[in-house]
């Protein structure tokens, strides 16, 4: 059997979206198994004293198209019936650039 240690737990894919006061995490990692497993992370700046709050879900492969098709139901909701006149493509990353970022950061 072999060795496994958090050493070997590294990430395998890692996607960063800055969303103003916000920054998400979508990373892919695996375990023991050599199963893959996502996590979601969101990490906000805190103003009085510059740490960070983070929260973190993780979501197995068995939820995988659970959890896609109820996020795509819940945004199509919130475009279509709720907020059918807002434009929503105003805060692509071309039209919104807080930070002055380009795609090579991410």
């Amino acid at each position: 059997m072999e060795d496994y240690n958090k050493s070997d737990r590294q990430e395998i894919y890692s996607k960063k979206i800055r969303a103003g006061k916000r920054t998400y995490f979508f990373d892919v990692k695996s375990t023991k198994g050599n199963d893959y497993f996502i996590t979601i992370t969101e990490s906000k700046k805190k103003f009085e004293d510059g740490s960070f709050v983070k929260h973190k879900i993780f979501l197995y492969k068995e939820d995988f198209n659970k959890f896609t098709e109820a996020l795509n139901e819940t945004v199509n909701h919130v475009k279509t019936t709720l907020m059918p006149e807002y434009n929503f493509d105003e805060f692509t990353r071309e039209a919104y650039n807080p930070e002055g970022e380009n795609e090579s950061d991410y």
